[in-house]
Parts: C-alpha cells; structure tokens; sequence
C-alpha cells in the first residue's frame, strides 16, 4: 500500500506524528509545575487547605502528563538514527551537545525532585516539598530552554561554519542565543501556560457543573480563567514581535502564512482563501488591502515579498495559511472567552452554567492552538531541514517506503489509543476528586488528610 509513496514524504508524515504527540505532554508540564508552586505557595501562606487540595489534585495530572511526555519523547529521539542519519551526520556537533545539555541539566532534575514532590509530602519537612516543586517546575523550563535552541537554531542558525560538509561552533553564545530563540521561547512558554490555564478552567468547570461547589475548584477555576486572561494579550503581542522577526531571516515562511503569491507594495491580510498552487493566486479570497503591510512593516505601501521570490525554495502554501489561521482563530476565542470569565467571575462570584459548559469545551484549545502554531513553525521551513544549510531531502534515510509506512500505521493506532485513555483518566481524576469534595462533612472546613505534609522544619 505505501510501496509507491515517496519514503521522504513518509518519514516526514512519521516524524510529524511522533512529534505532534509528543509536544502535547511537556506543554503542560511546563506550565503547570509553576501552578503546582503557586497552589503551594498559596498553602503556606494563608494555612487554607483547600489549596493544597487543589495540588493533590492537579500533581497527579502533572504526574500522568510527565510519564507520556517521556515515554513519547524516546521513542521520537530513535528516529533520527532510523529516518533522518544525514541529519546528526552533518549537525551532530551541534544538535547532540544540545540534546545532551538538556538531559544533564533538565531532565535529571526533574526526574529526581518529582518522586519527592508524589510521595514525600509526608517523609520531609513543607519547606523541603515545597522546594522540590520549585525544582521541579524550573527543570522543565530549563528543558524547554535547550530544546527550544536547538529547534531555533535550525530555523534561523548562526555560530558555526561548515568544514568538510560538517557543522562545527565557532561560538557557543550565537549557537544557542540565535536571532529567533528569544521569540520563540517566549512564545512557547506563553502557549504553555495558555494551554494549563484553559485545561485548570475546563476541568474545574466540569467539576462545578456536577455541582462540585467546594473551595479548591474555585481557587483552580479563578486560577485558570485569570492565567488566561493575563496571557494572551502578551501572546499576542509576542506572536506580532515574533512574526517581524520571522519575515527577516524566513520572508518565505510569512508569504506561505499570509498566502501571497506575488510580490507587492501594499500587500492585503487574506482572511479567508483556497490557496492555488496550480494557478498561484487564492481562490474566492476575502482580504483587506494594505493590512498585511501595515502589520508586517508598519508602513502602508511596505514591499512583502511573495512565493514568486523563491522560485522552488519555499515551503507548500495551504497547510501553512490554514493552520496559521486556526493558531489565531483560537487565540481570539481564548482572548474573549478568558476577559468574559474574568469579569463574570469577578462580578457574580462563579461562572454561569453557559460559561462553565464553553469552559469545558475548550479544555483542551490550547492543544489546537499549539499544534497548528507547531505545523506553521516545522512545515514553514521546508525544503530544509536546517534552514539554508541542509535539506530534508539530503538527511532521509534509504529505510524503504512500505517499512516506514507500516511502522507509521502502528503508531498513529497507538498514539490514538493513548491520547483517549490520558483525556478519559483527566477527566475521570477529576470526578473522583468530585466525589472526594462531596463525602467531606464541611465545606469549606480544614479536614485531616491522610498525605498532609508536616510543618516546616
């Protein structure tokens, strides 16, 4: 069956599917290791237990969430030895250091201080507890850091020279602080920490509209809807900062996005098109004209160039305009729904049950808007692999076509399956802590807990 498919377009599509499962998981850990401190720090502070309720609830999901991240992440870091060798046989030098770098600093530290953060509530003192969290929070900042390097490095890469068709540092600092790495790191801490504050406020509506009314889902609630609402505008501020950067050193990738075919003074924003690649140009187009200028350049006749300027050195044009569009699409949704519950909340003390059921919906939009934001970022830089240094063509490997389809099948079947069980096991945390709420005698009143930490020491 995929015997007559090109074996480059398959280890693409494998690769693709690795990766885009395997981001799901450390998007959330990321973010929501610091919600876990702050549900801690909150604990010690007032002496509420209904905060620490709230972290007994959510480290369990950090838990679960933490798990298949790494498990997914082995398995994605064996396929550049079986699909892609010319890619660590001419960056090795600079990709393994990094990988490395990641897994000495980040991944050891999270490793360790998580078994204190699960069982030693009761073996160590609060304080000590309470710094495993923080350990355990700013490990996976640090891995996300390093990771996020070297996939900058790869867009936009600076600091080395090529000596027998290898890439070698010439400076460490240009390496790592790359011209997109700071966009690119803040924009993906920012996604992360939209993505838990949409999962704290989707699953602690689900919660209340069962009619869990205790003090630990509105402190999860508030903390989500807010979180939300503080972010995005700053994501989206980030996101234009990102986007002038990415038409300096990618202009290809912005004309892809915007779907301009030509090159032209007073470029329109497309909102709605099919892109054409037959014919170049966009089918049954909606655009305002002058607009993409406007916020690309800043100047209303700005030059933006267009596919035609690359000639077959660009990326393909419709998968990248469409999922630009969803990343923003549910970024207004996120901006709007986020501001609305914010005020409700504020003004009535509790959302309505129409809020609460949009909130459930969008458990898990951050999700959608990091994906297709993920795609924009991976597909915009093809044909290259390490954007003006080596292609993707020239690092596949000879694994024949029928063998990498076999092996895709057999994990998209198995990333599905494991997708449903982590959405149906949040979900199912989230009645049993329901259930926990319901059989307490007094809401609202401190309760003995059998994992309750003992005081500082």
């Amino acid at each position: 069956m995929f015997a007559s498919v090109d074996p480059v377009i398959l280890a693409r599509i494998q690769f693709a599917a690795n990766i885009t499962f395997h981001i799901l998981f450390p998007t959330i850990s990321i973010s929501l290791g610091w919600v876990l401190l702050f549900f801690k720090l909150r604990y010690n502070k007032t002496g509420d237990e209904s905060w620490m309720d709230a972290y007994r609830v959510w480290v369990k999901i950090f838990a679960l969430t933490f798990a298949l991240g790494v498990v997914s992440g082995i398995t994605m870091s064996f396929q550049f030895g079986t699909n892609w060798p010319g890619y660590m046989e001419t960056v090795g030098n600079i990709a393994g250091p990094l990988l490395a770098y990641e897994v000495l600093t980040a991944f050891f530290l999270e490793a360790t201080f998580l078994g204190i953060m699960l069982f030693g509530m009761r073996r160590v003192g609060n304080r000590m507890h309470t710094i495993a969290t923080l350990l355990v929070a700013g490990g996976t900042t640090l891995s996300a850091f390093w990771i996020l390097a070297l996939n900058s490095w790869m867009q936009t890469p600076a600091g080395f020279e090529m000596i027998d068709g290898r890439a070698h540092v010439t400076s460490w600092l240009q390496v790592i602080f790359n011209p997109s790495f700071p966009y690119r790191l803040v924009h993906m801490l920012l996604a992360s920490g939209l993505t838990v504050a949409f999962l704290l406020a989707g699953i602690s509506a689900y919660r209340w509209l069962r009619h869990d009314r205790s003090r630990e889902v509105m402190h999860s609630l508030c903390t989500g809807v807010t979180l939300a609402a503080l972010l995005i505008p700053l994501q989206i501020v980030v996101g234009d900062l990102h986007g002038l950067n990415t038409l300096h050193h990618q202009p290809a990738k912005i004309a892809a996005m915007e779907g301009i075919w030509k090159t032209e003074k007073g470029a329109p924003a497309v909102l709605f098109g099919l892109p054409n690649a037959t014919t170049q140009s966009n089918d049954f187009e909606i655009a305002i004209p002058k607009l993409a200028s406007i916020y690309l350049t800043h100047k209303a006749d700005g030059e933006i160039k267009g596919i035609d300027a690359f000639a077959d050195r660009h990326p393909p044009v419709a998968p990248l305009f469409f999922a630009f569009r969803i990343m923003v699409g549910v970024g207004l949704l996120m901006l709007a729904v986020s501001w609305l519950g914010t005020w409700q909340i504020r003004r009535q003390g509790a959302p309505s049950p129409w809020l609460a059921r949009v909130l459930v919906a969008m458990t898990f939009s951050g999700w959608i808007a990091l994906v297709a934001g993920w795609y924009v970022t991976e597909i915009g830089r093809q044909p290259y692999l390490v954007y003006g240094v080596l292609t993707t063509a020239q690092a596949a490997s000879k694994v024949p076509a029928a063998m990498i389809g076999s092996t895709l099948a057999m994990y998209l079947s198995l990333y599905l399956a494991l997708i449903v069980a982590y959405i149906s096991v949040v979900f199912h945390l989230a009645r049993k802590a329901g259930k926990s709420a319901a059989s307490s005698p007094t809401e609202g009143t401190p309760q003995p807990v059998i994992d309750q930490p003992r005081s500082a020491q």
